[in-house]
């Protein structure tokens, strides 16, 4: 059983599709192990992305994130990861597959409605970022 880590980003939840999002993952045979909303300060904002701290988009990243609500999710299931991220579909919605959440509800690259684990060690520190052991079921 593996372990994944996903977002509903605040475009998510302004368009009102956390149920949709939620449904698609349970759908595909994932488990919600956890959830829980919140509204990140910046500082936990930098701190998760801190591996873009570099690049030239982290402070519009950062900004974005802080912006509103969003949903903290731990999937579980077998495949989660590579799963997941399928379901959600390329990070520019352009270039997402048709019936994925990105190419179904996304914007633009910036503003792409989820977020998803990439590898099972950015899963780990994902996962622990957000969720404590009680909150893991």
């Amino acid at each position: 059983m593996e372990r994944t880590f996903s977002i509903v980003k605040p475009d998510g939840v302004q368009k009102n599709i956390i149920g949709e999002v939620v449904s698609r993952y349970e759908k595909a045979g994932y488990r919600v192990a956890g959830i829980k909303m919140a509204h990140l300060t910046k500082a936990q904002a930098e701190g998760f992305y801190a591996v873009h701290a570099k690049r030239p988009f982290f402070g519009e990243l950062v900004n974005f994130m802080i912006s509103g609500p969003l949903v903290l999710l731990l999937i579980e299931g077998e495949g989660a990861i590579k799963g997941v991220r399928e379901l959600m579909g390329a990070t520019d919605p352009k270039d997402a597959d048709e019936g994925t959440i990105r190419k179904d509800f996304a914007d633009s690259i910036e503003s792409n409605i989820v977020h998803g684990s990439d590898a099972p060690e950015t899963a780990a520190f994902e996962i622990a970022y957000f969720f404590n052991a009680l909150e893991q079921f």
